[in-house]
């Protein structure tokens, strides 16, 4: 069963003005799906069989031949060499939608189509669901941030489809666990992550520090929407600072994880300069914390703030990300205790956001959005606070609930 993604918007425009598009994710998110039930019309060829995956590294001239556009190249990462003779046809023929390629996102794969087809290729990132296509409630008129966020703001009534916080906690976003209710979650996510080191990171660590990698990812898991302090990861696993920085930048590169930067006004105050760093998908992150198939546990056990909150900030990141959205997505912690969770600032506002885990929204519960409008001086703008709680609209002044299943 095929789900319509936010990306498809996007995606026609790209292959509508370039002649090759790249769209490239973490495994297993969708991209293959895509490309062959969207873009109708199209050769389809997968690099992962022996004999085509040789075919395009030691004759790529005669790979070319064979397989004329339009055409979809799925898993280029196993043929980077095909780049720079794609680059040569173009030359000649500057058609758009004539290539369609993807694979997973892959340092090396991105540094190659970065200097190879630089300006020639539109590079789209496609991630595991965001709830409201897992909802099936896709608002793809509202392709700007100024425009969603404002509907969030005026919003009167839920979907017509909820999924539940615990489940969606739990199962995260990844199409197979998505759409396969009888699939064991602790099976797939074990074998996910091996296919992963195995396939993606191997290669750029050394044998003797793969298993202080795996007990890497697991504490970065623990420490989700956490600011990122690089020295206690060093400290705790035994391994210099560059190593734990080289690491961040392989999960980063291959879209497990990404970074939300500190905002960068000053308004009169000190304030923290780390990141905080969010996994793509709860799924994995409650596998690998040991939440298993336990929904109430997700709800209130000790991670379950840091879970809600990287399942929201992350639902932002992939719409934005889907819709090419130039808005910046920032935090904003002073040295004094003054937290905003989330600060979009697009070339008209910018948007502060809370996000709490609970059912009952009052003043008490939102007095830093208040405080955040209060020194930014922002005018006109009300601030968002995202919770469990299905009374929608204003909690104080300024300041608007919105349920998760809205985002």
């Amino acid at each position: 069963m095929y789900i319509k993604r936010l990306i498809e918007k996007t995606l026609k425009e790209a292959v509508e003005s370039f002649s090759i598009v790249f769209i490239g994710g973490p495994r297993r998110s969708g991209k293959t799906t895509l490309s062959k039930a969207f873009l109708k019309g199209y050769n389809y060829v997968l690099l992962d069989e022996i004999d085509i995956r040789s075919l395009a590294i030691e004759d790529p001239r005669g790979f070319l031949e064979k397989y004329p556009p339009p055409v979809i190249i799925d898993e280029i990462q196993n043929a980077p060499s095909l780049l720079s003779h794609i680059k040569a046809r173009i030359e000649h023929n500057k058609k758009p939608g004539q290539w369609v390629l993807t694979g997973s996102q892959q340092w090396a794969l991105m540094k190659g189509i970065s200097e190879t087809l630089a300006g020639r290729i539109a590079i789209l990132h496609l991630f595991p669901f965001s709830l409201e296509e897992e909802q099936k409630n896709t608002r793809s008129h509202l392709s700007e941030a100024d425009g969603f966020i404002n509907e969030l703001f005026q919003a009167k009534k839920l979907p017509n489809k909820v999924v539940p916080f615990g489940k969606w906690i739990l199962q995260g976003g990844y199409p197979e666990i998505v759409l396969n209710s009888r699939i064991s979650r602790k099976l797939w996510f074990s074998s996910y992550l091996q296919t992963y080191i195995d396939r993606d990171i191997r290669g750029y660590i050394k044998q003797s520090n793969l298993h202080d990698f795996e007990r890497f990812v697991k504490l970065l898991a623990a420490r989700t929407a956490q600011e990122l302090n690089c020295s206690t990861l060093s400290r705790d696993i035994g391994v210099s600072v560059p190593t734990i920085k080289s690491w961040l930048t392989l999960l980063e590169a291959s879209g497990i994880i990404f970074f939300l930067m500190p905002y960068h006004k000053n308004f009169g105050k000190r304030i923290i300069k780390a990141p905080k760093c969010y996994f793509i998908d709860t799924g994995i992150v409650s596998y690998l914390v040991g939440l298993q198939q336990n929904e109430q546990h997700a709800l209130s056990g000790p991670m379950s703030g840091a879970l809600f909150e990287t399942a929201c900030i992350t639902q932002f990141y992939k719409r934005f990300s889907a819709f090419a959205d130039p808005c910046s997505l920032y935090y904003y912690r002073s040295t004094d205790g003054l937290e905003v969770d989330l600060l979009i600032e697009t070339g008209k506002m910018v948007y502060p956001i809370e996000v709490k885990l609970s059912s009952t929204i009052d003043y008490g519960r939102v007095t830093s959005l208040i405080k955040w409008l209060q020194i930014s001086r922002v005018k006109d703008i009300h601030g968002l606070v995202i919770s469990t709680s299905k009374e929608l609209g204003t909690v104080g002044k300024n300041v608007v609930n919105c349920h998760y299943s809205l985002i």
